[in-house]
């Protein structure tokens, strides 16, 4: 009892909304609506649409992509509702680790976060890593490197991490006007890709729409999918197989709409703005997709993208206009460096909202004059910078997959209990038929995520056992929600202001010399912390 105690306490709503006004760690009210629907499309569009799309057709679902997109965004869209009303319900920092501590309690929170820092992390680096690829095009090299005996510096993605975290750390406005000037060039770049890739469309290479199946030693042992696995299917591309293992791979291209949630704490009105974010952007990204798959598998046959390395401007070249693969390649580097930015901007934010409850050093919680984490800032760049540099990743981006989708999978799970459990607190955003959304929502994560390859699996068990140890052996005893040393039964005053001092006792009005009776007025009580407090 003495190990397990304590590790499902929550951490009510109304706390985590007052920790928000602690002057050391209180970040800036800046962004509105329009601020986080750049942000979401900002992180969403990127390497889904320039390198994703034309990889998944050629080797796993061929013309059938676009439906693999389709079933990936209603799985985000039923989830993303979830989110909505969580993140107008509980405006704090912290994304799913917020949400899981106020439901599921401090051991499942510390999960969830440990997860997402797995997400972020890997998300920066992978992104950084292909962005310095398309650098590589721009520049006329294979990629900018430099090699040390057997050893190989990525440069490229190091320079783009570390442009990136001095935005943010100068401020998060600055970065959402540095992300809408490239959400606009990405934007132009992927209008032209449609309007010109028409002129190459052939209905004749949609067919067959879904390829039949055929055995893949890239989908053998370990690589298969754990469904595959389980029904004894084997290793297999294309097919209906190929299609649901193309839906859990795309789904990488949304995988950043939930960072719009951890930015509530610093959005201006976000019952109301934080649900138009998540919504709006994913309502624009999932048109883009699906459109661009489209004229991507009418324009060439998917077997001509039969080649890994294949992307959207490989079937441009295949009919020779070498001029739009370059414009292309710029629009790829803009589209890109929003996704480092925004995914940077997620993993000092989980991990703030960590530190500030004492599960990471609460150091790290300080915010700077400009109202940023600096000090978590420059350590997420220099992790991230080492690991872009250094890693070759290979299938290590899946990971990035199966955290998203744990997280969303109790974010759906959330909604359900915090409905239960407080049913009073007030909500920008309602799911609507609840709990039909939700439940629905997590069943499709659930689906996906089993549709993940089995060595993914492993890598992330065990990383969630490594985070259990990193728990008990630091988080779980510096819990601020821990220390708290308060009596059950005594109740949490906010504080009030000194009432102003007492004005003389008038004289008695005929003059007399009897006590004059003054009734004191009590000082305004505060409802702040959804609890009445008395002052005698």
């Amino acid at each position: 009892m003495a190990i397990t105690s304590g590790l499902f306490r929550t951490k009510s709503v109304e706390q985590s909304i007052r920790d928000t006004d602690d002057p050391d760690s209180k970040l800036r009210k800046d962004l509105t609506a329009k601020d986080l629907t750049i942000f979401g499309v900002a992180v969403v569009i990127g390497a889904g649409i320039f390198t994703l799309t034309a990889r998944t057709a050629g080797t796993v679902a061929g013309p059938a992509v676009s439906l693999a997109f389709v079933f990936a965004a209603i799985a985000c869209g039923l989830t993303a509702l979830c989110y909505a009303e969580f993140a107008s319900t509980v405006p704090v920092a912290g994304s799913a680790y917020t949400f899981a501590y106020a439901t599921f309690g401090e051991v499942i929170a510390w999960i969830i976060g440990w997860d997402l820092i797995l997400e972020f992390a890997l998300a920066v680096s992978v992104v950084a890593k292909g962005w310095s690829q398309y650098l590589g095009n721009v520049l006329g090299s294979s990629a900018p490197v430099i090699h040390f005996g057997s050893v190989t510096f990525d440069w490229g993605a190091v320079v783009i991490i570390a442009v990136v975290g001095v935005l943010l750390a100068t401020g998060t406005k600055l970065s959402s006007r540095v992300s809408a000037i490239a959400v606009a060039i990405k934007l132009g770049v992927i209008a032209l890709v449609l309007v010109v890739g028409a002129t190459y469309f052939k209905p004749s290479n949609l067919t067959p729409y879904i390829p039949p199946a055929e055995a893949s030693e890239k989908a053998e042992g370990l690589r298969q999918s754990l469904f595959a696995f389980v029904t004894g299917s084997g290793g297999t591309s294309f097919g209906w197989y190929g299609l649901l293992a193309a839906a859990s791979l795309v789904f990488f291209a949304f995988i950043g709409f939930d960072v719009v949630a951890t930015t509530a704490e610093e959005t201006r009105n976000p019952q109301r703005d934080i649900p138009r974010g998540i919504l709006g952007s994913l309502a624009i990204v999932t048109v883009l997709y699906i459109a661009v798959s489209l004229i991507l598998t009418g324009m060439v046959s998917y077997t001509q993208l039969a080649d890994g390395n294949a992307t959207l401007a490989t079937a441009f070249a295949i009919h020779g206009a070498t001029w739009v693969k370059n414009i292309i390649a710029i629009g790829a580097l803009a589209g890109l460096s929003t996704v480092v930015m925004v995914m940077f901007l997620g993993q000092t934010r989980v991990l703030f909202a960590m530190a500030r409850d004492g599960l990471l050093p609460r150091g790290l919680a300080q915010t700077g004059k400009k109202g940023t984490p600096v000090r978590l800032t420059v350590i997420v760049g220099v992790v991230c910078a080492l690991l872009a540099g250094f890693v070759d990743f290979g299938t290590l981006e899946e990971m990035v997959n199966i955290g998203t989708l744990v997280a969303f999978v109790l974010v759906s799970v959330g909604v359900l209990v915090l409905r239960r459990t407080r049913p009073d607190l007030p909500r920008g955003f309602r799911v609507p038929f609840v709990p039909v959304v939700p439940i629905l929502g997590a069943l499709a994560c659930l689906w996906l995520m089993v549709n993940l390859s089995i060595e993914t699996w492993l890598r992330f068990v065990i990383w969630m056992a490594l985070g259990v140890i990193v728990y008990f052996a630091y988080g779980r005893r510096h819990s601020l929600l821990g220390r708290d040393r308060r009596q059950p039964d005594e109740p949490e005053l906010t504080p009030v202001r000194e009432p102003k001092p007492a004005r003389p006792p008038p004289r008695h009005p005929r003059g007399g010399g009897g006590p004059v009776v003054v009734r004191a007025h009590r000082p305004a009580l505060s409802t702040a912390c959804g609890t009445e407090c008395q002052v005698g």
